[in-house]
């Protein structure tokens, strides 16, 4: 007797055919995945003469979004950054600019041109980020489609292909004709546990042939998506030879990279405002009335049953603030730094999160070489240790590109180019780059790098919280301790994101509101 097949059995061939996002979009339609909402902004009440002042530690994204909406509610802010310069982590170099790393005194060179800028920090902004977006629309900051993701890009890996770069859409076209050869052999054994159906079985064949491209026999021997070796305008297109099957297995490529741009946050189309990411900081300082202190360094925190005050040193004079709250975006690595005198396990679980190692090394070419490869914007990926090379969508047909020559993930290597002199680290990002641009230093002007791990009053990004450190501490962190709340990216599910600083933001003003307004309107009466 023939049996249907399972779900979990037709979900996971779906993810061997078709990736996370195929797995995804069947989920949803056999009903296995709720849909997801944008979180809502902060309904933050007008307090009229009942004045609170409110602390804001730290000018990044999360504390300018703060003082925005608090000062419009009547609250008095106050922001103190350690820097001289306002922005945080969205950081974007243009000619001219000084990059504040402990022990360099690195200057941007690029030429000036609106065209030539780097997003050190973020640089993207996915579709589904709704509070990034919401104050992109409320400061009319012109935002452009990124190209985040170009099959015509290469995947280089030194274990494979004898170290040669191979075109993306020839590694995942081949990719993906060989597992629907052995996908479609697999259903005519139909000897699974729970067997498809005569008419799921027909389908299911078709699939296989459609979505990998082959044959009549059912055989992969490759296909005009990977592109063509010759012709294919106005002569008959020759097709490139197909990749070897082992050789695609020993790339790296496949264990993530080739689905990161299917899932959520990578996923085009993303967006990026014109002129570089530092657009929304400029649309925040454009409208934040209260006063924001740069160069004044937090010397201490002091919790007190009504309020908070802190210490701060500015250009070498003591000063000191007292608030009736504290919203504290302070890395959280720097806090044992700080005197403080927090709870224990509120302090053991700050101390307790890892800081990242994210570096990023920007070069400013002579020409657009890519473009004459035919790559506009996308990202090509290497296993060496600058990880990535992303080409600029912006300014297309112009004589010169900034190129990002580095984006570090994995922490070792993070921490590789830390240890690099600026020259040295450009050195091994023009070396690196070669491997997959031949001749890629002949066109290099300058360039600039950008180790967050080194930063002043930065010393890192992207909170690496382990899933057991968000079991035990999150919700401790989350929550404020008193009327001092700890906020950022560092306090989210989307660690390195200004996505998760806003909602982190935002779920502190929301708690503020709402003590806030329990105390204005008084205790209740009992019946």
């Amino acid at each position: 007797m023939q049996k249907n097949y399972s779900r979990r059995h037709f979900l996971n061939l779906v993810g061997a055919a078709g990736g996370s996002t195929a797995i995804y979009q069947t989920s949803l339609a056999l009903g296995l995945l709720p849909e997801t909402g944008p979180l809502a902004l902060a309904d933050i009440q007008k307090i009229g003469d009942h004045r609170k002042k409110v602390l804001i530690l730290g000018a990044g994204i999360s504390g300018l979004a703060s003082a925005y909406e608090l000062e419009r509610a009547g609250y008095d802010c106050t922001v103190i950054e350690a820097s001289k310069r306002i922005g945080g982590r969205n950081l974007t170099l243009r000619s001219g600019d000084h990059v504040d790393e402990l022990g360099y005194d690195q200057v941007c060179n690029f030429d000036d041109d609106p065209n030539l800028y780097f997003n050190a920090g973020p640089a993207r902004i996915p579709g589904h980020h709704k509070h990034v977006l919401h104050y992109c629309r409320e400061f009319k900051i012109p935002l452009e489609t990124y190209v985040n993701d170009n099959r015509n890009a290469y995947t280089q890996d030194s274990k494979a292909f004898a170290g040669r770069p191979v075109r993306i859409r020839e590694y995942m076209t081949d990719a993906r004709g060989f597992l629907s050869e052995l996908l479609h052999k697999a259903v005519n054994k139909n000897d699974f546990e729970q067997p498809l159906s005569d008419e799921d079985k027909e389908r299911m064949l078709q699939f296989a042939t459609v979505y990998g491209d082959l044959d009549t026999n059912a055989i992969y021997k490759g296909s005009s998506r990977a592109g063509f070796k010759h012709g294919g305008f106005v002569e008959h297109g020759e097709l490139k030879g197909v990749l070897d099957f082992s050789e695609l297995l020993k790339s790296n490529f496949w264990r993530y990279r080739m689905h990161w741009a299917e899932g959520e946050d990578q996923a085009m189309p993303v967006l990026q405002p014109v002129g570089g990411m530092d657009n929304i900081i400029k649309g925040f300082v454009r409208h934040i009335r209260s006063p924001i202190l740069t160069n004044a360094q937090v010397q201490s925190i002091t919790l007190r049953q009504d309020g908070v005050d802190v210490v701060y040193n500015q250009n070498g004079k003591r000063n000191k603030l007292s608030g009736d709250f504290c919203m504290n975006s302070i890395p959280h690595h720097l806090l044992s730094g700080i005197y403080n005198n927090f709870p224990k396990d509120y302090a053991a679980a700050l101390a307790s999160i890892e800081r990242g190692h994210l570096c990023k090394i920007a070069l400013q070419m002579k020409e657009r070489f890519w473009e004459r490869d035919n790559i506009y914007g996308g990202i090509s990926w290497t296993t060496q240790p600058i990880e990535q090379i992303w080409y600029p969508p912006h300014g297309i047909h112009s004589q010169k590109g900034i190129m990002l020559g580095a984006y570090t993930f994995r922490p070792e290597n993070g921490r590789f180019f830390e240890r690099l002199s600026p020259d040295d680290r450009i050195k091994a990002a023009i070396e690196q780059g070669e491997k997959i641009h031949p001749g890629y230093g002949d066109y290099v002007d300058c360039g600039v790098s950008v180790p967050w791990g080194r930063m002043n009053h930065i010393m890192g990004c992207n909170a690496r919280w382990s899933e057991e450190l968000f079991r035990t501490s999150f919700d401790r962190l989350l929550n404020p301790e008193g009327r001092h709340y700890m906020m950022g990216d560092q306090i989210s599910y989307h660690s390195g994101w200004q996505e998760g600083a806003l909602s982190s933001a935002h779920h502190a003003m929301a708690d503020i509101n709402e003590r806030v307004q329990d105390e204005i309107s008084g205790p209740t009466a009992m019946g």
